[in-house]
């Protein structure tokens, strides 16, 4: 026989409840659950703190758990600080993968926890209990995602549990950060402790990784001496974009965010050159690759033969990555911040030297800027139907210069003018569909007073689980905007495919086999059934008034509010 429940009135602390304790003592604001048979302990923990005042990180309910660690992913991006998810044994970890290899590629720190099936058939307080705890035991739980996370490990006594969120923490936050897994069976997670739930001290982190110093130098002396250097970048946090700019702007070097995934440059900057490393990277005698997995696509195009190539970032080789050839004639291990402050001390002494060169330089750019700035006018007009380039400048005139977007793939970042670091995140490099309305979601909840933007296209909004993100918006109080970019198709497989075969028997149909998503489901009415404003826009010239409608109804009325734009691309 199993233990009796435990009873109300005076018991000791249970695990979970130092658990939950450990969590809020390293910093984690939030635990995203999506539960099962094994959160008995808890909810027991929870509920056990209401009526304690314990410290613990705030409970939110997600109905699914690949859009729990997207919620937890945009709330570290507003905090800055690991965040929890836990989810039910091995089905429940079946489906954060997804979400958990974009965490992973894009060096997130996640703490994700599981239940596991209890181990025990009978005999001890939470044996199993049900029809399920059979089936779903594994031989490796972990095994599902083991490749994509730094660390885990499996409660063995109830005693382990503070070590365990300890090491969990600090494997998640060193450099490079990324997600952890606990597996957490329920016997142990239920059972007493000896002694009282106390704090849990956590353990200092080693800083994020400098430059030699030798090597700011040289790359210095490089940057000196070349006619056309270029910076190539996709990611950056926010307090490395001003030292980004000051490098650029002093020694006049073109940046591309090539596959942006956060603002590392102000759109107005003069430097800034865009998304596409195009004729830039072709006429290249000096390459600066910052935190970029994919510089440029080597099928595609290439740098020239004697073109220098500087790869900077705390993985700058990616090592994760099965298979990874880009040259390289120095790297350097660095926070991005770190390489970036020292590189500007170092090439300090060659400005007055080199002054010809950038003044040069500087004109030649300027010219270029002027043609640039001029196309991108021209296609962001408004024409007959509404593109998506129009759509993402009506976007960026709208909201604001202190809205956040969470981008997954439709949003023409050119045309979206973004000035302040911090105010764009989009899909990272693996490119797990789902991510973006889920993420949006838990920066609201961080950043209850920020106006926050999901842009999606139909088919990314579609895998975001839409039913259960917009009862999350509801249920807890989290009013964003969300903007699908309807085209009625899957943009990455028709253009993949145009790209493969536009002149094979593929091509005869438009490349539209297995991209076609018509008919269009009507998004529109769909949210306006869980409580959202929403609206369908066809026409260019409906388009501000929507936008500002919805805006309204988010930030005034705080209500979350969706647009339906069909747009021809």
């Amino acid at each position: 026989m199993a233990d009796a429940p435990i009873t109300r009135g005076t018991r000791p602390p249970i695990a979970a409840e130092a658990f939950l304790r450990a969590l809020s003592d390293h910093g984690t604001d939030y635990f995203f659950a999506n539960p099962g048979t094994d959160f008995p302990p808890i909810v027991e923990a929870y509920d056990h703190a209401k009526k304690t005042n314990a410290k613990v990180p705030q409970p939110v309910l997600v109905p699914h758990e690949n859009l729990a660690v997207a919620m937890a992913h945009g709330a570290y991006l507003m905090t800055g600080r690991p965040q929890a998810v836990m989810v039910h044994v091995n089905v429940g970890t079946a489906n954060t993968i997804n979400n958990v290899a974009n965490l992973s590629r894009d060096q997130v720190p996640l703490i994700l926890a599981a239940g596991r099936t209890p181990v025990t058939e009978k005999g001890s307080f939470g044996s199993r209990s049900r029809p399920i705890h059979w089936a779903q035991e594994m031989f490796d739980q972990a095994g599902m995602l083991r490749e994509f996370v730094k660390w885990d490990y499996e409660l063995r006594t109830p005693g382990q549990i503070g070590d365990m969120v300890s090491r969990a923490c600090e494997v998640a936050m060193s450099s490079p950060r990324g997600p952890v897994y606990l597996v957490l069976p329920r016997e142990p997670l239920s059972a007493p402790l000896a002694e009282p739930v106390g704090p849990v001290k956590p353990r200092s982190l080693a800083a994020a990784p400098h430059p030699d110093p030798r090597d700011a130098a040289t790359l210095a002396e490089w940057i000196a001496a070349a006619e056309r250097p270029l910076i190539v970048v996709s990611t950056l946090r926010p307090d490395a974009v001003a030292e980004l700019s000051a490098l650029a702007e002093q020694c006049a070097i073109p940046v591309v965010v090539q596959n942006p995934r956060t603002v590392c440059l102000p759109s107005s900057h003069p430097m800034h050159f865009g998304f596409e490393p195009g004729a830039l990277l072709a006429e290249a005698d000096l390459v600066v690759a910052i935190e970029i997995d994919v510089p440029w696509i080597p099928s595609l195009q290439q740098p020239p033969a004697e073109c220098r190539i500087v790869h900077i970032g705390e993985d700058p080789i990616f090592a994760r990555y099965p298979m990874r050839s880009f040259p390289s004639d120095l790297t350097i291990r660095s926070s991005a911040l770190n390489a970036l402050t020292a590189l500007n001390a170092a090439v300090a002494p060659h400005l007055s030297p080199a002054k010809a060169r950038i003044e040069a330089r500087r004109a030649r750019l300027g010219e270029r800027m002027q043609q640039r700035r001029a196309q991108l006018a021209k296609a962001s007009a408004p024409g007959e139907t509404i593109s998506p380039e129009y759509l993402s400048r009506a976007i960026g005139e709208t909201i604001g210069e202190d809205a956040i977007i969470f981008n997954e793939y439709p949003l023409r970042a050119a045309h979206c003018l973004r000035e302040k670091p911090g105010t764009l995140y989009a899909l990272g490099p693996a490119g797990g569909l789902g991510w973006g309305l889920g993420a949006a979601l838990g920066a609201k909840v961080a950043a209850p007073d920020k106006l926050i933007v999901a842009t999606l296209g139909d088919g990314a909004y579609m895998f975001s689980n839409p039913t259960v993100g917009h009862w999350v918006s509801a249920a807890h109080g989290l009013p964003i905007l969300t903007i699908v970019f309807n085209n009625s198709r899957y943009g990455a497989v028709r253009n993949s495919t145009m790209a493969m075969f536009k002149d094979g028997v593929a091509g005869e149909n438009d490349c539209n086999t297995l991209a076609d998503l018509s008919p269009s489901p009507a998004f529109d009415t769909m949210a306006a059934a869980q409580g959202a404003y929403a609206e369908r826009v066809e026409k260019p010239a409906d388009l501000p008034g929507a936008l500002a409608r919805a805006r309204d109804a988010v930030v005034k009325d705080k209500r979350q509010a969706l647009l339906n734009v069909i747009c021809t691309y």
